[in-house]
């Protein structure tokens, strides 16, 4: 199939990619000039495992193309994707300019029977505005063409989208049309050998089903950390009741691990922006507004803790930092617990040393740019040369099975503050690590200082 993709970010380029290795021929479209001719070079603006070699490939099979020109693209195509952001307004409601701008685009220069397909999050009833958009341009060039507009919800989860999209759980698909339903189980078909994970349903279920889906994995994560919290008051361990809890198949083990947080493009706006839309429905969603609350003030878990150990006024004191992104597999800092953290430590006078394997360039050019006491190090042991405590943040691999004691010869002092509560088989009080987690109290030994 000939397909065009309107938005080269995270969503339209992934799946560009993935469609093109299926041997569609596929054109991505971005508005961006210099990114596009930066991915006609094969050269990736996002750091995905596995999509540059992917993109490469398809460049040189000619499968994948780039374009800034929607109305060169769509002129052959059957299907076209609106992959463009959704960006969360003031008001916790998901922007739609961009999404009517491209309906609007293709609705001014389509020639004919076009499949338009919102891959975008996008609030329920966003495919009748779609409709009505291009329906509008249509009607000023007084043209009759014929379209179909489907809701496709993407699922993809950042560091591990190209296997998410090759091998999906499941393809929703929402449609009143036989005939689109049609074309795009023959889209997805290679992806998929049992029928049984294409789901067809109604567009406002299927738009409705992307935010109920990262609102529920949202819900189980807050959920985890209120309970991590009641632990530590309680002088039980989160991890134990962790295992306890998640060996009952109808709970499971996914996202019930106590951190610092969620963070990432998805779950922190897409919660705002379904409690939003049961306000604009007249509808008070308590559940949905506990779990982001819960989850603000998880996110400051880490820095309460630090402060309550060394005091409000951190001056002289430096922390190593291991981890920046909101998630390992990814250079994306959107929403990430590591940045209202280390702000909260700079605030009081500290200095932070950072190391991220991936995100230390989106730290030092957009999230942290301005603050003047965070420094980076290329190497994870780098960062804690005489600092006062090790801190982490992200749960990189690399992080996971680290050298114990080359981390007590580098610190001034065995402490670490582990926000992921990675370290917690390691027994590190045995050896003489003075060991923070959550949803667990100090030992005994440590709790006086």
């Amino acid at each position: 199939m000939k397909i065009a993709v309107i938005g080269s970010g995270y969503v339209g380029l992934v799946s560009g990619a993935c469609f093109a290795e299926m041997g569609n021929t596929v054109t991505c479209v971005d508005i961006d000039a210099q990114k596009i001719e930066n991915l006609k070079n094969g050269i990736v603006p996002i750091f995905e495992p596995g999509l540059a070699p992917m993109v490469q490939k398809n460049i040189e099979n000619k499968n994948l193309l780039f374009s800034t020109s929607l109305k060169d693209s769509i002129q052959d195509v059957l299907i076209v994707f609106i992959a463009v952001g959704t960006p969360m307004g003031q008001d916790g409601s998901a922007d739609l300019q961009y999404v009517t701008a491209v309906a609007k685009e293709i609705g001014q220069n389509m020639t004919h029977k076009l499949l338009v397909v919102d891959k975008s999050t996008v609030p329920v009833g966003t495919a009748d505005k779609v409709k009505a958009t291009i329906q509008q341009e249509l009607d000023v060039r007084n043209q009759t063409l014929e379209f179909d507009v489907v809701s496709n919800p993407e699922f993809l989860k950042e560091g591990d989208a190209i296997s998410d999209f090759m091998k999906p759980d499941r393809v929703v698909i929402g449609s009143e049309s036989d005939e689109a339903i049609h074309v795009m189980k023959e889209l997805y078909s290679p992806f998929f050998r049992t029928h049984d994970r294409f789901i067809t349903m109604d567009v406002r279920s299927a738009e409705m089903t992307k935010y109920a889906a990262n609102a529920m994995l949202a819900t189980k994560i807050s959920f985890m950390n209120e309970i991590a919290n009641i632990c530590e008051k309680v002088g039980a361990d989160a991890n134990k009741v962790r295992i306890g809890i998640g060996s009952d198949n109808r709970i499971g083990y996914s996202f019930i691990y106590p951190g610092v947080g969620y963070g990432g493009s998805c779950f922190p706006k897409d919660v705002q922006a379904l409690k939003t839309i049961a306000k604009d429905h007249g509808y008070d969603a308590k559940l949905i507004e506990a779990v982001e609350e819960v989850n603000i003030r998880q996110k400051y878990s880490i820095s309460n803790k630090i402060i309550k150990r060394f005091g409000e006024d951190l001056s002289g004191f430096t922390f190593g930092i291991w981890g920046l992104a909101f998630k390992p597999g990814t250079d994306d800092m959107r929403e990430a617990p590591a940045i209202g953290i280390i702000k909260a430590l700079v605030e009081r006078g500290a200095r932070v040393n950072a190391y991220d394997p991936k995100a230390m360039e989106e730290a030092k050019t957009y999230y942290l740019k301005d603050l003047q006491r965070v420094t980076y190090a290329d190497s994870k042991y780098a960062v804690l040369q005489d600092a006062d405590a090790l801190i982490l943040l992200t749960e990189w691999k690399t992080f996971r099975s680290p050298d114990f004691q080359e981390i007590k010869a580098q610190l001034k002092t065995p402490i670490i503050f582990d926000g992921r509560n990675q370290y917690n088989a390691f027994q590190l009080e045995e050896k003489g690590f003075e060991y923070h987690q959550i949803g667990k109290t100090l030992s005994k030994r440590y709790d006086q200082k």
